[in-house]
């Protein structure tokens, strides 16, 4: 280009040369001579800054804007501003756009752009989770090729977006995804994904739970009123037959008092507040309290022992951990046979605290164990109702056990009997009042 301009100039002045001395020597009109030798210099003049916009052209930057003189001043001064705006402009709009990707790269949900054709334009980290995708390879793909649902394929050709889909995956884990597709334009769409397994099992957790508290209430309610039913129907009272019903009506009616007892008791725990009062519980009180207790459950059937190896007390709520120990206590008590043995025991562990009733009871295999703590879980549901357990002891425990920092462990074999034991960390140890006065 440099090489262009000085041949221009070079040619433009040869010329203005040439011609003024052609008129010098015709003509001999210097006014003529000096006219044409100014055009000369104005065509000059403007050849060389079209030469100089030519240049720029090249690479239209604004910090290559030449520098002219005169008119072309202007023109390149107004091109700087243009240059200068259109920069910031692009810088802006880089931004928003850089934002707008990472704040589709932070979204919890899944993101997928489709263009017209329902091809991969972008999408984000999460969709790639949720689909299986690949971010460099599946991007320009049909969706449809990629994701192989039967329910999504007719979810997209049926061409109604108003409410979501619900995509159920098993493989390579369980996952439950809720889907939209939301245009945007005229052309493009937004694949929205959203896991919800937490939420699914939620729901099933709720609804297996009304079902079991409506059987279990409905078994007792069954029993009360086929006697009533039976009695009612009776022509004059029979004392044998009452003294036969009673005694069963009462024990439905204990059952149903435990049932309920029982829903309260998780009621209150779930709806109290995260941390537990920072009160001290009196273990040597506890202790005692439920010596008694097994006592009375037991009616003389069973060898009860409490060892007491340790002096510390706790911190926490004293009603929750009363309710914690005794559902130990009266579940030894239930699934051990009349003549065996049930071990209370308060030891020191280390920094841990250990609560830990053994019995010479039934036992658990041990693939039943890990689902022991779930709301109605039950090994054998017949030998569990003979019991009159209800089936949310464990459950109790454990939630009991969280804002306590404490973890239930269950050892337990088959016809060997079993040991749950509550463990606490040094963090939930208390010294006794009588030490503290002491010192």
């Amino acid at each position: 280009m440099q090489e262009f301009i000085q041949r221009v100039l070079a040619w433009l002045a040869f010329t203005v040369c040439v011609g003024a001395g052609f008129w010098i020597f015709s003509s001999g009109q210097d006014a003529v001579m000096a006219v044409a030798i100014c055009l000369g210099g104005m065509l000059a003049f403007h050849v060389y800054h079209v030469a100089l916009l030519l240049r720029w052209l090249s690479n239209p930057t604004a910090a290559r804007v030449p520098d002219g003189f005169g008119a072309w001043h202007t023109v390149f001064m107004t091109l700087y501003r243009q240059v200068r705006t259109q920069d910031q402009s692009k810088r802006k709009l880089t931004h928003v756009l850089e934002r707008f990707i990472n704040a589709g790269e932070a979204m919890p949900d899944g993101v997928v752009v489709l263009d017209e054709q329902d091809r991969i334009e972008w999408l984000n980290p999460m969709a790639v989770e949720h689909f299986g995708l690949d971010r460099k390879r599946d991007v320009g793909n049909l969706l449809l090729n990629l994701i192989r649902q039967p329910s999504f394929h007719a979810y997209i050709k049926a061409d109604n977006f108003s409410q979501p889909l619900i995509l159920k995956y098993t493989q390579p884990r369980e996952l439950v995804l809720t889907i939209q597709l939301v245009p945007f334009d005229s052309t493009r769409k937004l694949l929205l994904s959203r896991d919800i397994t937490q939420l699914e099992m939620v729901h099933t957790v709720h609804r297996d739970f009304v079902a079991n508290v409506s059987h279990e209430l409905r078994t007792p309610l069954t029993v009360i009123g086929g006697f009533l039913e039976t009695l009612n129907d009776m022509p004059q009272d029979d004392p044998a037959v009452l003294r036969q019903f009673l005694p069963m009506m009462m024990e439905q009616s204990r059952r149903m008092q435990s049932l309920v007892e029982d829903l309260l008791t998780l009621s209150r725990i779930e709806n109290s507040p995260a941390n537990v009062s920072n009160e001290k519980v009196d273990m040597d009180e506890m202790l005692e309290t439920l010596m008694v207790e097994a006592e009375g459950l037991s009616q003389g059937r069973h060898h009860i022992l409490l060892k007491k190896q340790s002096g510390s007390w706790l911190w926490g709520n004293a009603r929750e951990l009363h309710s914690a120990f005794s559902n130990l206590v009266s579940n030894a008590i239930r699934y051990t046979p009349e003549g065996g043995s049930i071990t209370l025991c308060w030891r020191q562990d280390g920094e841990r605290t250990v609560f830990s009733v053994a019995d010479t009871g039934i036992g658990v295999s041990r693939e039943h164990i890990p689902r022991l703590t779930e709301r109605f879980y039950r090994v054998d549901r017949g030998r569990s109702r003979g019991s009159g357990g209800t089936g949310l002891g464990l459950a109790i425990v454990k939630l009991v056990g969280a804002p306590h920092h404490a973890r239930l462990d269950i050892q337990s074999e088959p016809e060997h009997g079993s040991t749950f034991s509550v463990v606490f960390g040094a963090d939930q140890i208390a010294e006794p009042r009588q030490m503290e006065m002491s010192d």
